[in-house]
C-alpha cells in the first residue's frame, strides 16, 4: 500500500493534519462530512430504488442526472483505509445501475482516488464522464502539500499529465479549477487549459466555488461547462447569485456536499457526537448548540419521504434536481446501499404544487451557523488577479 495513506506528509502534526485534510480535501472541503459513513445504512436503502433514470446537460456536456463523488474512497477524514476492491465494486455497480459521471480531484489522498477511479473504470472508460481537479500546491514529484493554491499555467499542464497516468486514460472529461488562484489571472489560467483541449488531453472545464467576476472572465475566454460549489437544502447560498449567473451564462451547476454532510439523511441527531478527526465538529452549524434547532428541516424532510414513499437522502437529492434541469448533484459515499438509495433519488418527481408547499416550509426554518470554518470559507469566491 502506498505509504501516503499511512502517514501525513513530512513536518506535519495531527492538528496541521486536520487544518490541511479541512482545506486540500476540495470540492467535497470536508470529505467525511460530505461522503456519508453513517450507521444505519440497511434501514436507509430499504425503499431505495437503485437505476438512475434520465441524463441532463452540463452545457453542452450529457451526463448522468445524478453522478457519484469518489473523493473519499481512499481515505476516510476519520483516516479509515477502504477496502480497494470493495471501492472498485461501488464504482462498477454505480456505472451498471446508470451513473456516467464520476468527480474526483488531485487533492483526494492526495492522488490515490484518482488512481482508484482510474483502476475502476478501465472496461467502459469511453462510455463515462471523468471529472477532477487542480489548483491546491502539490509538490509534483513527491505529493507534498505546500502552503496555498497553484494554478501556473505551466504548473497547470504538468499536473494533468500525472493525472492521465493516474486516470489509466489519454483525456480529461471535465477539468475543474478546484479554488481560483488570486496570483494568476483567469485569463491565463483558460489559456493553459485552451492548450491542452488543443492536444485533446482535455475536453470541458469548469471551476469551483469562484468568485462572479472571475466568472464572466473565465466565460469570456472559452465557455465554461460547470460551476462547482456546494448547495443544499441546508446551505442555500448559490440561490442569490451563482445560480442565475450559471443560468444567464448557460452553464451547468454540480452541487458537491448535497446531502449536508450525512445531516439531511436523517443519521444524524441531537444526541450526535463525531469521532476525533471528523470534520464535521469543526463546522459552526452541527455545533451543540446548533444541532437541535438545525434538526427541523430533518423533521420536515423526514415527513416529506413518508409522504412520497422515499427516504430522507432521496428527497434531498430530488429537491436539487427540480431546481434547474441543468443541476446534477454529487453525492459522495464509500457504502454500496448509500450510493445505491442515492442512486433512486432520480426516480422521485415533486409537482409544481408540491415543490412550491415543500419550498415554503423549509423556508420557515433558519438554519444557525456558518457552513464551514472561516479557514475554509477564505478560498471560497476568490476573485483571480486581473490580467495586466
Amino acid at each position: 500500500m502506498d505509504n501516503s495513506l499511512e502517514k501525513p506528509a513530512s513536518g506535519l502534526n495531527r492538528r496541521d493534519l486536520l487544518k490541511a485534510g479541512l482545506i486540500l480535501a476540495g470540492g467535497a472541503m470536508l470529505p467525511s462530512a460530505c461522503t456519508v459513513a453513517a450507521t444505519g445504512s440497511s434501514a436507509r436503502s430499504a425503499t431505495a430504488k437503485s437505476q438512475v433514470s434520465g441524463r441532463r446537460k452540463l452545457g453542452t456536456l450529457e451526463v448522468s442526472s445524478i453522478g457519484l463523488g469518489v473523493q473519499n474512497m481512499s481515505r476516510t477524514y476519520q483516516t479509515l483505509v477502504p477496502n480497494r476492491a470493495e471501492m472498485h465494486h461501488i464504482i462498477r455497480t454505480a456505472y451498471d445501475q446508470g451513473v456516467t459521471f464520476f468527480d474526483a480531484a488531485e487533492a483526494y489522498g492526495p492522488w490515490e482516488v484518482e488512481r482508484i477511479l482510474g483502476e475502476a473504470v478501465g472496461a467502459f472508460r469511453n462510455n463515462i464522464v471523468i471529472a477532477t481537479k487542480f489548483g491546491w500546491n502539490f509538490d509534483q514529484k513527491t505529493g507534498q502539500r505546500l502552503p496555498g493554491v497553484n494554478s501556473r499555467p505551466d504548473h497547470i499542464k504538468v499536473v494533468v499529465d500525472n493525472m492521465l497516468q493516474r486516470l489509466r486514460t489519454d483525456r480529461i472529461d471535465l477539468l475543474y479549477q478546484h479554488r481560483v488562484d488570486p496570483a494568476v489571472p483567469i485569463e491565463d489560467v483558460v489559456g493553459a487549459i485552451k492548450d491542452l483541449m488543443s492536444q485533446g488531453k482535455v475536453l470541458h472545464y469548469g471551476l469551483s466555488e469562484p468568485g462572479l467576476q472571475t466568472v464572466r472572465r473565465a466565460h469570456a475566454v472559452h465557455p465554461i461547462t460547470a460551476i462547482q460549489n456546494e448547495y443544499s437544502l441546508i446551505w442555500r447560498g448559490p440561490e442569490a447569485d451563482m445560480l442565475p449567473l450559471c443560468q444567464e451564462l448557460g452553464i451547468g451547476f454540480v452541487p458537491w456536499c448535497p446531502l449536508g454532510g450525512g445531516f439531511l439523511t436523517g443519521t444524524i441527531d441531537a444526541k450526535t457526537s463525531f469521532a476525533p478527526g471528523d470534520g464535521r465538529s469543526m463546522i459552526p452549524r452541527y455545533s451543540a448548540e446548533n444541532m437541535p434547532h438545525n434538526l427541523a428541516l430533518v423533521e420536515l424532510i423526514k415527513s416529506w419521504g413518508t409522504r412520497k414513499g422515499a427516504t430522507p437522502a432521496q428527497i434531498s437529492l430530488a429537491w436539487l434536481q427540480a431546481q434547474k434541469p441543468w443541476i446534477v448533484p454529487i453525492p459522495g459515499t464509500t457504502q454500496m446501499a448509500h450510493m445505491l438509495e442515492n442512486n433512486g433519488a432520480s426516480a422521485v418527481r415533486f409537482t409544481a404544487d408540491e415543490l412550491g408547499q415543500f419550498n415554503a416550509e423549509v423556508a420557515q426554518i433558519q438554519i444557525k451557523g456558518e457552513r464551514l470554518p472561516q479557514m475554509v470559507l477564505q478560498y471560497s469566491g476568490v476573485e483571480a488577479a486581473p490580467r495586466k
